[in-house]
């Protein structure tokens, strides 16, 4: 209704009425003009006939009439003048176009005149571009129009430096999906939904999909903290320090902030708050932080990213003489992705209950009120969301004597019920499940019950199905198993010391046990075949997932605090080696640099790699000080040993990055060379905190102290072990005599520095790659307690639309294909060897990745396992290479056997086809010339080739595995 016409006015009398006065709504008064009726009256005819009334002359000549005749009548009424308001003017047009029966016309100038209203009504409540039929209802119960213009700044905001994506066509479809009285929330909700059903299409619309999500979470902080009702995102740079003063002072008002960080200079770590960072998160990492993390009140998230960020780095610089540098120091590293601290930290740093640490390893001694104590400690330790390693190797086995009540024992698999309900009643204090492993020793007579608790048949009195399971596997049974020998197992009752030997020493002593039995001498023992042994343990681990394979003599042969103690078993997520006794209860704490975030240009930048490490090492030994311990023991291990564990995430993505194949020895060499600069970063900056906050306490006598590194260790074991069961990569890059000298005259501050964690939560939130695992699928949906969220390999997609390759016809056939390149005829050669997936990668890439990196770690890593077309020679040669390489522990296999890789019969390549003018692709590329050529251990065969045609998985969503509390 806003252009114009050149319809005739001339012969009407416009100067007739001169003594009439119009008020205007503003309460202005003019003079009566009656070219503007005509205007009025052309624009309804416009809206109806369209340009045509531009040639009509009926139409003009009945413009110019009705013209007349309204202002004939307002002369009429008022001969000696007077005073009309407009809208009096505007009903008389309206009605002289109903009586004329210009009932089209007359409507369309009604629409014109409701839509004007809803405008002026809409600015005063300060919206500028009302939508002319959708209201909105807000939260506080009002109806006002939609505002589009605010809408359009949204999602032109949220698509702002982005490629490919379009902003206008989210607009256009989430306005398809309102409706007349919609919730403001709504609103919101429908923005997203359009958004993030375009995630396939490209993957940046992850990040529109995050952005607008930010919306709401501002609308909801804001408005409680009593900042704004809403905000953009450039207004949060202004409304950021406001709310973040706000919210300090409610989170201590509702008793959830320690009161500490009101003392805090917040004007300047509010200035500090970045604002952009924002704009980082993808869709999943913001909507895991809202849904888990974010503090709330009466179901109300009241913190914000970046305030949770500021908040995270206060709390862990609670003891610094800076607080406030050393706040934005730590802010810094964790706003940027650099560096994220592990799970307990981000829920707890700064609250009332700082329980800040990771994981928690028990050893329960052979006695009812011993045991009993133990699973109240576990029921402690979860509550504040503490993962959990149990070692019940000391337990007498089913069967043996019990002189207290000249009885005989049950064996541990009862208490392992109990364990197992604990931790299903105790879920770490609301927030999410209870996680527990139970580990035992492959010379205790109930390993073979051990070993079947996972299975869903049998007696269910001895099944624990929501628990972990781990083989604590001496050498000595590797060695037997290679050698095709027996093997004794007995009950600690009978053998006590075996469980605090290890090495040659265990050998010995275990041999001559055997002897023991031969003579007559122990009576309770089973004689097997460590073959038999073993393929059942691989067995149950194919069929239930558990127990998983740990090796307990690399742990503690290559131990710094070997003379401190002995390491019993790990942790819940297989990468924690600590020293554990019934006086101490081992802690670590976890956190994890960003790898991806350190590949610059192509290449791994050593500086910044060498100030996030630091920055880092020096936030994990705060929380040993600032921690909550749930009971005593932990605390009095933590204090002495100050052990902290830093890992790495995002190994796959710093990979493309510098488009370098995971299933190759540049993929190796890496996987060595950027372990080698975390491990030398790690111990210096331990070694420096030495020199300014002093040794820990127990540091005399450990292989620091003996100036024997990490690296140094492995001779060590060798010699242990016997250099036929080994093979370690020991080549370097560094200038490691420098640092053996620091170590020897400064001493460490922390017993144990480095450990590589799953990081499945933690690396969602910065929106890269699990730890050190390789892509599980290119496209798929990821499932975990937040929902449902699609994820595409932005890599994979940006190096096929460099190639024209990119379009619907990919897209379906990676959904065809559940996510796999190497079907897809048209996908180039080097594309497939650089996408191809967890399944597509032979296991003995991610093994010998992992062997280069252990030996510059002092702890271990989780190292999940894929085999694709499993077997149980596959199985036999994955674990064996594991020992036989190194490798400390073992965590998740996830094995996928022959009979799933096909979904059909058909020729699978021909779906979708493009251009089909090559031959089809093996799905799994040969191994590159350069493979790794060491010598494998006695016994182990080649592995098995991937064969042409098989894929990933056929499922296409993918549920989270385990524990979360070491992420």
């Amino acid at each position: 209704m806003d252009t114009t016409t050149s319809t005739d006015q001339a012969a009407v009398d416009l100067t007739a009425p001169q003594r009439l006065r119009v008020i205007k709504r503003t309460g202005d008064v003019a003079a009566f003009d009656a070219s503007k009726i005509s205007v009025a009256l052309s624009k309804a005819f416009i809206a109806v006939e369209g340009d045509q009334v531009e040639s009509s002359s009926r139409i003009r000549d009945l413009i110019q009439q009705l013209t007349s005749q309204i202002t004939d009548a307002f002369q009429r009424r008022m001969p000696d003048g007077g005073t009309l308001h407009i809208e009096d003017i505007q009903d008389q047009v309206e009605l002289a176009l109903m009586r004329s029966g210009e009932h089209k016309a007359a409507r369309a100038y009604v629409l014109y005149r409701d839509e004007h209203t809803r405008a002026r009504s809409a600015q005063n409540d300060g919206i500028t571009k009302p939508h002319p039929t959708i209201n909105v209802t807000h939260l506080d119960g009002t109806v006002r129009p939609l505002d589009l213009g605010r809408i359009e700044t949204l999602v032109f905001d949220a698509c702002a430096e982005l490629s490919n994506v379009d902003a206008q066509k989210i607009v256009d479809d989430s306005l398809k999906n309102l409706y007349d009285g919609v919730p403001i929330d709504g609103v919101s909700t429908a923005l997203m939904m359009t958004a993030r059903t375009l995630v396939e299409k490209d993957p940046n619309y992850t990040y529109v999909t995050a952005r607008l999500l930010q919306d709401n979470l501002r609308r909801e902080a804001l408005s409680f903290l009593k900042v704004a009702d809403e905000a953009t995102f450039g207004e949060m740079q202004e409304h950021y320090p406001v709310a973040f003063k706000a919210y300090i002072e409610s989170g201590i008002a509702f008793e959830q902030l320690d009161e500490q960080l009101a003392t805090f200079d917040l004007e300047r770590l509010g200035a500090a708050i970045d604002h952009s960072r924002d704009n980082q998160f993808t869709y999943l990492g913001l909507q895991t932080l809202y849904d888990r993390y974010f503090l709330h009140q009466d179901d109300v998230r009241y913190e914000l990213p970046q305030v949770m960020f500021m908040r995270v780095a206060m709390g862990l610089s609670l003891n610094e003489e800076d607080r406030e540098g050393r706040a934005i120091e730590f802010y810094e590293l964790l706003s940027s992705f650099d560096y994220m601290a592990s799970t307990p930290t981000l829920f707890n740093a700064g609250t009332r209950r700082s329980q800040l640490s990771s994981c928690y390893l028990t050893t329960v001694p052979d006695a009812l009120d011993g045991i009993y104590g133990a699973i109240r400690d576990n029921a402690m330790l979860s509550k504040w969301a503490g993962g959990l390693g149990n070692d019940w190797t000391p337990v007498r086995a089913l069967g043996s004597y019990i002189k207290g009540t000249n009885g005989k024992s049950q064996g541990v698999v009862p208490f392992l019920k109990v364990v197992n309900d604990t931790a299903v009643a105790v879920n770490q204090g609301g927030k999410r499940k209870g996680a527990v492993c139970a580990y035992l020793e492959t010379w205790h007579m109930d390993v073979e019950e051990f070993l079947d608790l996972r299975k869903n048949t049998g007696d269910d009195r001895r099944r624990t199905h929501d628990m972990n399971t781990a083989n604590w596997v001496p050498d000595l049974f590797m060695k037997r198993v290679f050698d095709d020998t027996d093997w004794t197992l007995f009950s600690p009752s009978d053998c006590p010391d075996l469980h605090d030997l290890y090495g040659a020493a265990f050998q010995v002593r275990y041999e001559q046990y055997e002897e023991m039995t031969r003579q007559g001498q122990l009576k309770l023992f089973k004689r097997v075949k460590a073959r038999d042994l073993w393929r059942k343990m691989l067995s149950m681990l194919f069929e239930t997932g558990h127990p998983w394979i740990t090796f307990k003599d690399p742990c503690n042969i290559r131990s710094p605090q070997q003379h401190a103690g002995v390491v019993h078993s790990s942790n819940l997520c297989t990468e924690i080696t600590l020293n554990t006794s019934e006086d101490e209860i081992a802690v670590c704490n976890l956190g994890s640099i960003n790898l991806s975030q350190h590949v610059i240009d192509g290449k791994l930048d050593g500086d910044k790699l060498k100030k996030s490490v630091r920055t880092a090492v020096r936030m994990l030994d705060n929380v040993i000080d600032i921690n909550y311990y749930a009971v005593p023991q932990a605390r009095r291990s933590n204090m002495r040993h100050r052990p902290v564990g830093l890992g790495i995430m995002g190994f796959q993505d710093a990979l493309y990055a510098q488009s370098i194949a995971y299933a190759s020895e540049e993929a190796v060499t890496f996987a060595d060379e950027s372990m080698e600069l975390v491990s030398y970063h790690a111990i210096e900056a331990s070694s420096d905190l030495a020199a300014e906050r002093g040794r820990y306490e127990s540091f005399d006598g450990s292989l620091w102290s003996q100036g024997i590194l990490p690296i140094d260790s492995i001779e060590k074991l060798k010699q242990e072990r016997g250099a036929d069961y080994i093979e370690m990569d020991e080549s370097q890059t560094q200038d490691w005599n420098y640092i053996r000298e620091k170590v020897r005259s400064q001493g460490m501050r922390n017993s144990n520095v480095m450990a590589i964690a799953p990081t499945a939560t933690i690396s969602n939130i910065c929106g890269v790659s699990q730890s050190i695992e390789p892509t599980y699928q290119n496209l798929f949906v990821k499932s975990n307690l937040s929902g449902e969220f699609t994820v595409v390999n932005a890599y994979m997609v940006n190096d096929l639309k460099a190639r024209g390759l990119w379009d619907e016809v990919m897209i379906n056939d990676l959904k065809y294909y559940d996510g796999s390149v190497q079907p897809i005829e048209r996908v180039p050669q080097d594309l497939k060897t650089l996408y191809a997936n967890a399944f597509e990668v032979e296991p003995k890439w991610i093994v010998e990745a992992a062997s280069r990196r252990q030996k510059w770690i002092d702890q271990a890593q989780s190292l999940n396992l894929y085999i694709q077309g499993v077997s149980g020679k596959k199985l036999d040669v994955t674990y064996r290479m594991a020992w036989f390489r190194g490798l400390k522990t073992t965590y998740y296999l996830r094995a996928l056997g022959a009979t799933a890789v096909e979904k059909s019969t058909v020729d699978r390549s021909k779906h979708n086809a493009v251009g089909n003018d090559t031959a089809t692709a093996p799905a799994v590329p040969a191994p590159a010339a350069t493979a790794p050529t060491a010598q494998e251990p006695r016994g182990i065969e080649d592995f098995l080739k991937g064969k042409s045609g098989q894929r990933a998985p056929s499922a296409s969503t993918i549920d989270e595995l385990g524990c979360e509390s070491c992420q």
